[in-house]
């Protein structure tokens, strides 16, 4: 038992560095009002943009909502699990493919207080030299079947 405190501990702080990384790179481009509230910050669509962390040259754009009102201000809101993903080439696209996973997560967001996270998976489809971006929800028991999916080629056709 006392093995495995310390693996434990470990895989925690590994997972809240990971999770760290991949939203430090965000920046907000805005929002618009959805929903007005008396009291607390009215609900939102919230648009943001990330960096690919491994693929210089691409950036990602995400929409989703914000729950607003006093459970929204204070974390407690079950946020919906819908979201929006549009992936471009923003400059030149240059990265070791020793470096890029067939299949990975480059951004995670938690969504809610009861384990619920918005994520983004990289997939790599080398034949066609196209990078795949899936979003999706995820939740400690059930994740959600609703997703949105953006490409971006590169390379020569």
């Amino acid at each position: 038992m006392r093995f495995l405190k310390p693996v434990v501990m470990t895989s925690l702080v590994l997972t809240s560095m990971l999770s760290t990384s991949l939203v430090a790179q965000d920046a907000h481009i805005g929002s618009v009002r959805t929903e007005f509230k008396l009291l607390g910050p009215n609900s939102t669509i919230e648009v943001e943009r990330f960096d690919d962390p491994k693929v210089p040259g691409i950036s990602c754009y995400l929409s989703y909502s914000q729950v607003g009102g006093i459970s929204g201000a204070v974390g407690l809101a079950e946020e919906a699990s819908e979201a929006s993903v549009a992936c471009r080439q923003t400059g030149e696209i240059a990265f070791d493919p020793d470096d890029v996973e067939e299949q990975e997560v480059v951004f995670n967001q938690r969504r809610s207080a009861l384990f619920k996270n918005m994520r983004v998976v990289r997939m790599h489809d080398a034949e066609t030299h196209t990078f795949i971006y899936l979003t999706y929800s995820t939740k400690l028991v059930d994740g959600s079947p609703k997703n949105a999916i953006s490409a971006v080629h590169y390379g020569e056709y």
